[in-house]
């Protein structure tokens, strides 16, 4: 089953996010199939952006998001 999670990236206590299509099984910042954006809450206010194709690409396809993704999906604006 492939989820749309969050990928840490960034140094120690800053950190920034890759949003990925990843399978279930895999680590959190392990191997993933493919980026479909990014998310950096460090800023202010903090940045999201999404490849809109890809992203409803992977929800068309059946991809579970985490909460914490759909709820960066809706502010974006990109529903089910």
């Amino acid at each position: 089953m492939v989820k749309l999670r969050l990928k840490r990236m960034g140094q120690k206590k800053a950190p920034f996010y890759r949003i990925v299509a990843a399978d279930q099984r895999a680590p959190r910042d392990g191997r993933f199939i493919e980026e479909i954006g990014y998310y950096d809450p460090t800023k202010d206010p903090s940045v999201i952006k999404f490849d809109e194709e890809k992203a409803k690409k992977w929800l068309g396809a059946g991809a579970q998001p985490t909460e914490t993704v759909a709820k960066l999906l809706k502010v974006a604006g990109i529903e089910k």
